[in-house]
């Protein structure tokens, strides 16, 4: 072979050895470029106990499950596209190799909007939706001792490679092991939830229905707070009633109750008597509502608190005779009460308007003012039916009961869209308290110097005093005539009766406040003053004392504001209103009008003359006019509340 033809085949061999290199390298580059895949990744990590050394010396566990991998909801996405820092193996050092679960999420959800798939990945909506409201919690804040992380990420909590559909098996097991999880972090809450009848379950049993961690703290939401806002310690206690919806809804019939319901946390909830992590069934000797230990878990709050705290019933229910045969019949008994009074008395209203408004249209009704049928010195003279002291006793009594319907109501319809608003405005609970006290104390004023002036009144007049004369207040049987005359007149069958000084109307109007009194105030006081009422009566007392304060408030509230409304100003013989209690007096064709035989008694004994005032002054009518306007626009005002909360309870509680 000449000299030519080595140099041609070195040439040629060289070119072929470039050329392979070139390819070679090529070859190289794209394997570079493409990505592992999983099976790649499980060559390694798949290996039982496959582990690398951390910086802290120790041995970082590396090792996934594949079976358990590929049942769980990520099994069709690839490693790297979590690890995406991940780019060939064997992997380059120095590799940022943390996870970012919140933007991979957040950029898949946006490309399914994007293409209108959000229907089709509907979870992975709720997914993002997680995210925003772990993004506003505790865990998401900086960790006090490492402020480079935060106090909790998704993988602490979810367990990256395991996260199994809902319905599942694996996810039942992932929930008995939640409470390994959060203890992870809140170890001395997981050695106390693993005492409580909660933990036993859950470790013991198995029970995948008994409350862990999550149910409590986070049962809808990722937004967990700290549990020593009031906030949350009212959320918490909602929460006990995803599980415990009856004892619930019984602890919120009682002042605790409706208190958080307003949303305010200083009285005691679920966790206040029963425990928190370390909660023991009821009848445990470890319990803290235990009847042992009653007593110094009431005195918690109430300092002073004696043995009969310890039999109240905080979750006492008026529809099981069985178990609270005291509070069942308080109720029943209310409920009847109510029921009588309300179907006569709007009964009596609805035939009285009917008959005036029948009269009127057939032109017999009589007109207020028969001025010819008055001697002329009577003409423009009133009748003077109270005095100051009255006036004074009747406003103040006003005043009283519509502070004590206002604050008294919006605690006992706590459940009704308007409560929390208005308790509000009042100033919260504690200040609301102090105001119903404020009522209740002028009631309490206006009926016992009324009482002394009565007493005082009667040993004046002691040798004329007829207790049931024509004068006295007092019921008596031409009361139950009358009224018997006035329903054949509603009915057509009799002439409209003639009244004396006092209708029988009147005469209930006046006592009615006698009866509320007795049953709301003696209620009342016991309890404002909790500790000497259960020192000498047992603790289910004060269950009989809010059935009956509250159902006889109910009762007093709408009784004044309808049936009292009308018969003293929407009746048409005295719509709009009537200023006699605030002026004093009354246009003496109206009085003659409304208590002829009064008038005539007094006309016959010549005492007439003494009654007689001048007409009140125009700024008197005036504002007598504006109070009284006032006075029933509030009160029809509260009567629309109470209404409201009435039938929010009916339909919805």
């Amino acid at each position: 072979m000449n000299s030519l033809t080595l140099t041609l085949v070195n040439r040629f061999v060289l070119l072929l050895i470039l050329q392979f290199a070139i390819v070679n390298v090529a070859f190289s580059e794209e394997e570079e470029k493409k990505q592992p895949e999983n099976s790649t990744c499980l060559g390694c990590h798949g290996m039982e106990g496959f582990a690398m050394p951390a910086d802290d010396g120790s041995m970082r566990q590396l090792q996934v499950d594949k079976d358990k991998f590929n049942k769980s909801v990520h099994a069709k996405r690839g490693c790297v596209e979590c690890h995406q820092d991940i780019q060939q193996i064997p992997h380059r050092k120095n590799v940022d190799r943390k996870v970012g679960c919140v933007q991979c999420h957040r950029s898949l959800w946006d490309k399914a909007k994007q293409e209108g798939k959000a229907e089709e990945f509907e979870r992975l909506g709720v997914v993002v939706q997680q995210i925003d409201s772990y993004m506003g919690s505790v865990h998401a804040r900086p960790n006090l001792q490492d402020q480079s992380r935060t106090n909790a990420t998704c993988y602490n909590c979810h367990n990256a490679h395991y996260i199994f559909p809902k319905e599942s098996m694996e996810r039942v097991e992932r929930r008995l092991d939640i409470p390994n999880v959060c203890g992870a972090c809140h170890t001395a809450q997981k050695e106390a939830y693993l005492t409580s009848v909660h933990g036993s379950e859950v470790t013991q049993n198995e029970n995948i229905n008994a409350a862990v961690c999550i149910d409590c703290h986070m049962p809808t939401m990722h937004d967990i707070e700290s549990p020593k806002t009031s906030e949350i310690k009212l959320q918490i206690t909602q929460n006990c009633g995803n599980c415990h919806a009856k004892q619930l809804k019984t602890y919120m019939w009682t002042y605790h109750g409706q208190v958080n319901r307003l949303g305010y946390d200083y009285t005691a909830k679920c966790f206040d008597c029963h425990g928190s992590h370390r909660i023991q069934r009821v009848d445990s000797l470890q319990s803290s509502v235990h009847p042992n230990n009653r007593l110094e878990t009431c005195q918690k709050c109430h300092e002073n608190a004696t043995e009969g705290f310890t039999s109240f019933h905080p979750h006492g229910n008026t529809h099981d005779y069985e178990k609270y045969p005291a509070m069942w019949i308080a109720s029943k008994f209310m409920i009847g009460l109510l029921a009588v009074v309300f179907t006569f008395f709007w009964s009596h209203a609805a035939l009285w308007f009917y008959r005036e408004y029948k009269d009127r249209k057939e032109g017999k009704n009589r007109p207020h003012v028969e001025t010819d049928k008055l001697p002329e010195k009577y003409h423009g003279k009133h009748f003077r039916r109270f005095t100051w002291p009255w006036r004074l006793m009747h406003l103040l009594l006003a005043l009283g009961v519509m502070i004590l319907v206002l604050t008294g109501m919006t605690v006992m319809y706590a459940d009704s869209f308007w409560a929390p608003t208005v308790m509000k405005i009042i100033g919260g609970p504690e200040v609301a308290a102090n105001l119903h006290r404020i009522g209740a104390m002028t009631f309490i004023g206006v009926f016992v110097a009324h009482l002394v002036a009565i007493v005082y009144c009667i040993i004046r007049n002691c040798k004329t005093w007829t207790w049931f004369g024509p004068r006295s207040l007092l019921p008596n049987w031409q009361d139950f005539h009358d009224a018997a005359a006035m329903f054949r007149w509603f009915f057509g069958k009799g002439p409209r009766p003639i009244f004396d000084k006092w209708a029988y109307w009147e005469k209930f109007d006046y006592w009615a406040p006698f009866w509320g009194l007795t049953i709301v105030g003696v209620s009342g006081l016991m309890m404002w003053f909790p500790e000497p009422t259960a020192a000498v009566l047992p603790g289910w007392v004060f269950n009989v004392a809010t059935i009956v304060h509250g159902e006889e408030a109910f009762l007093a509230a709408v009784f004044l504001f309808t049936v009292h409304y009308f018969n003293s100003h929407f009746r048409p013989d005295k719509f709009p209103q009537d200023i006699s209690m605030f002026t004093g007096a009354v246009p003496l064709e109206e009085y003659k009008h409304e208590h002829k035989l009064e008038y005539e008694r007094l006309v016959k004994s010549g005492e007439l003359d003494k009654y007689l005032v001048d007409a009140p002054s125009a700024p008197m009518t005036t504002g007598s006019k504006i109070l009284g306007a006032t006075l029933i626009l509030v009160g029809l005002g509260l009567l629309t509340l109470v209404v409201l909360g009435f039938w929010g309870n009916v339909f919805y509680g």
